[in-house]
């Protein structure tokens, strides 16, 4: 009842914001079926596929193959005549395991610090405080790049980099909030009544400060779509995987040519994924923040 009261109160941009970015994520599922299917046979991904008789075709054409079949490139083909729409759909696959993933590991890490530095103060606050300072001090994608060449090839190194360069801003929201609602009078009767301080904070402070951490979720997302493009982008991250990174800088040699497809339709769609996300973000954040006048 409260999720659809929610979305009610969305305007009507927001809610386009939100079928789109409903759309992304059954492509993304689609894309990790079409990747497990061709990983169990042991086959070469149809997104894959090289047909050099088919290199730098436009949107909508139609080729006929060596092996007689025929195909439609919807979106054109790029420099190895792959179907640049089923890459894309690759792309989204490969940006939403980034975006979930490091999310749910810096989100719910910097929350759980910022509850307790916010809490408790003292060494704690000051422990904290000074982990996220040295963490904000060194350069993000220098910490990546670093991270990514130690852990070596795939994603790992740059799930690993992302999610310990993106806690500390949630920490420091969350730090904030915490450090409020300490001081309202609910604490101070919970803590007159004996309630332990687990349960102080986890049962009476987190749901007071969970609209932060939602809104934090939502804006970490497309910030780690963001970064891993440009790290795949430079030749880091996924291997042999059609990141949106690295189609766009495929699509970047024959540019100049007249070769726009490529390089249009994979910048759109980071364009319109991280646009919908932080539109979604705003829109938490005015409907969930309780000191925002409506």
């Amino acid at each position: 009842m409260k999720v659809t009261k929610l979305f009610k109160s969305f305007s009507f941009s927001t809610r386009c914001c939100i079928a789109i970015i409903f759309i992304y994520f059954i492509a993304a599922i689609y894309g990790e079926c079409a990747y497990q299917y061709f990983q169990a046979h042991g086959e070469t991904a149809t997104y894959n596929l090289v047909n050099m008789e088919a290199r730098y075709l436009p949107p909508l054409s139609v080729v006929t193959l060596a092996d007689g079949t025929q195909h439609t490139f919807l979106l054109g083909s790029d420099n190895l005549g792959r179907d640049v729409a089923q890459r894309l759909i690759q792309g989204a696959r490969i940006a939403f395991h980034v975006g979930i993933v490091t999310s749910l590991l810096a989100v719910p890490f910097g929350a759980l610090l910022g509850l307790l530095a916010g809490y408790y103060r003292g060494w704690v606050d000051s422990f904290c405080t000074w982990l996220a300072t040295t963490i904000a001090a060194i350069p993000a994608l220098l910490l990546i790049l670093a991270i990514s060449i130690v852990v070596g090839k795939g994603l790992l190194g740059v799930y690993i980099g992302i999610s310990i360069t993106t806690w500390v801003s949630v920490y420091r929201t969350v730090r904030g909030e915490v450090s409020k609602h300490r001081g309202l009078g609910y604490v101070a009767a919970a803590q007159a009544l004996g309630y332990s301080d687990a349960r102080i904070i986890f049962r009476h402070i987190l749901p007071n400060v969970m609209h932060v951490i939602i809104i934090a979720f939502s804006i970490r997302f497309p910030a780690a779509v963001g970064t891993e493009v440009f790290m795949s982008f430079l030749g880091i991250g996924s291997q042999g995987e059609p990141s949106w990174g690295v189609m766009i800088n495929n699509a970047r040699v024959k540019l100049w040519q007249g070769c726009w497809w490529e390089g249009t339709f994979v910048t759109l769609a980071v364009f319109l994924l991280v646009l919908c996300f932080n539109k979604l973000g705003d829109a938490l954040r005015d409907s969930l923040d309780p000191t925002v006048i409506r």
